[in-house]
C-alpha cells in the first residue's frame, strides 16, 4: 500500500475552480483503443445520481466555476442529462456537451437545446467508415453523421473532434474535407494522449515524425484554402515536444472533474497517482474538496519540485509538465516530466519516438509485438501492470 504524500507547505491558496467537468457516468457504446478513461474503470462505484450532481454544480458555481464540461463514456447514456443541462444553465454556466453522438436522437436533441446547451462536440474516429468503426469496435460512422446534421438543423456551432494516432494520421486531408463536407466551423484533430486506454496501446498508436509532419502539411495547404470559414486546432503530441505542456495550467490550479462515482480529481487521469487522498463529493462540499484536500493541494505551488524543475525558471510557465505523464513513464509524479529534454528521464520519450519511426502502420506485426487492446467495460487492469515495452 502506498503511504500517504502529505501537500508541500508552499503551496499558495488558489483562486476559484473556472472549469467544471463532470464525468457523468464510464458507460459508453464505443470501445475505443485510445480511450482516456480509466483502464479499472469497471471497478468504479456507484454512479452519482441526480440530486447529488445538481448539488455539485451549486456548489461550484458558488465558488466562481463557470465553464461545464458534460462527458464520459457517454453522456447521453444518463437518463438524467436534461435535468442536469436545465439546472446548469439556471445558475449560469456555459455548458458544452462531449459525446460521440450516440444516443442522441431528434427528441434529446430538441430537449437539450430546451434545457439551454450551450454546445455540442461531436468526435469521429475517422473520415471512413471502415476505420472509424473498427476503431471503436462499432458500427458508428452512420449514426454520427446523422447527429452531425441534427446538430445544425438546431443550430448549434458544428464542433468536430477527432483523435489522432499512427493509424489515421495519414487520413488529415480526408477528415477535414469531411469536415467541410459535414458544415464544420470548428475541426480539433487532437493527437493522442498517452494515458488510459491509450497508454496500453501506445506502441501502436504512436505516429513517427514523418507522419506528423505530413499531417502538418496537409493542415497548412487546407487552412490556405479555407481561411475563416472553418478554424481548425491541432494539438501536436506531447512526444514530438521539447518542452511540457502547462498541464491544467498547473494541477489545482483552475480545472476540477468529478467521476462518475463522485471522486473529484484536479486531472480526469490524476486518479492513478499513487500515495494521494482524493474526496468524494459524497463526504466532502465542493469548497472543502477544493481548498483542503490533500490530492488538490499536494502539486500546487512549487514546493513538491525537484531538480531540474525546482531552479528552471520555465516552472512558472509550464509547472513542471504533466505528473500522470511523469508517473507513468518514470514511476515518480514527482519528477520532472520526460517530455522536457532537460529532464534526465527525456531518453524515455524520445526512445518511444525512435520505435515508432521503425514500425510503420502498414509494417507486419512482430511476433513480440502488442496487439490492439479495445477499451471493455468488463476489464479492469491496474495502471501499474501497463508498463510499454
Amino acid at each position: 500500500m502506498n503511504a500517504r504524500i502529505e501537500a508541500p507547505s508552499s503551496a499558495a491558496r488558489p483562486g476559484p475552480p473556472l472549469w467544471l467537468l463532470l464525468e457523468l457516468t464510464y458507460r459508453c457504446p464505443l470501445h475505443c483503443v485510445f480511450c482516456y478513461n480509466p483502464t479499472d474503470f469497471a471497478n468504479t462505484g456507484q454512479e452519482l445520481g441526480t440530486d447529488d450532481w445538481i448539488r455539485v454544480l451549486r456548489e461550484a458555481r458558488s465558488l466562481g466555476a463557470v465553464q461545464l464540461g458534460l462527458s464520459g463514456g457517454e453522456p447521453l447514456a444518463r437518463e438524467d442529462l436534461e435535468p442536469i443541462v436545465a439546472q446548469a444553465h439556471t445558475l449560469g454556466f456555459y455548458i458544452n456537451l462531449i459525446t460521440s453522438g450516440i444516443g442522441m436522437t431528434e427528441a434529446r436533441i430538441k430537449a437539450l437545446k430546451y434545457a439551454g446547451l450551450d454546445h455540442i462536440q461531436l468526435s469521429f474516429q475517422d473520415s471512413t467508415r471502415e476505420l472509424n468503426d473498427f476503431l471503436s469496435s462499432t458500427r458508428t460512422f452512420e449514426l454520427k453523421s446523422q447527429v452531425a446534421a441534427l446538430i445544425r438543423k438546431y443550430d448549434y456551432p458544428m464542433v468536430l473532434n477527432v483523435v489522432l494516432h499512427r493509424l489515421n494520421i495519414d487520413h488529415v486531408g480526408e477528415i477535414l474535407e469531411m469536415a467541410e463536407r459535414i458544415g464544420a466551423q470548428y475541426v480539433e484533430l487532437a493527437n493522442t494522449q498517452y494515458y488510459g486506454w491509450a497508454w496500453l496501446n501506445r506502441d501502436r498508436l504512436l505516429p513517427s515524425r514523418e507522419q506528423l509532419r505530413r499531417a502538418e502539411q496537409t493542415l497548412q495547404r487546407f487552412r490556405a484554402r479555407v481561411g475563416e470559414k472553418i478554424k481548425v486546432f491541432f494539438v501536436v503530441p506531447d512526444y514530438f515536444e521539447t518542452r511540457p505542456k502547462a498541464c491544467m495550467n498547473g494541477l489545482g490550479s483552475v480545472f476540477l472533474t468529478i467521476t462518475p462515482d463522485g471522486t473529484a480529481l484536479p486531472c480526469h487521469a490524476a486518479r492513478m497517482l499513487p500515495g494521494l487522498t482524493f474526496p468524494n463529493v459524497r463526504e466532502a462540499s465542493v469548497q472543502a474538496i477544493w481548498y483542503d484536500s490533500q490530492g488538490f493541494n499536494h502539486f500546487r505551488g512549487d514546493g513538491w519540485m525537484k531538480e531540474p524543475c525546482r531552479s528552471c525558471p520555465e516552472k512558472t510557465r509550464d509547472f513542471g509538465g504533466c505528473r500522470c505523464q511523469a508517473y507513468l513513464l518514470t514511476g515518480d509524479a514527482a519528477n520532472a516530466d520526460p517530455v522536457c529534454d532537460l529532464s534526465p528521464h527525456h531518453h524515455l520519450v524520445t526512445e518511444a519516438v525512435e520505435r515508432a519511426a521503425h514500425s510503420g502502420a502498414g509494417s507486419a506485426r512482430k511476433p513480440n509485438e502488442k496487439v490492439l487492446l479495445f477499451r471493455d467495460h468488463r476489464s479492469s487492469i491496474p495502471v501499474t501492470t501497463l508498463q510499454p515495452d
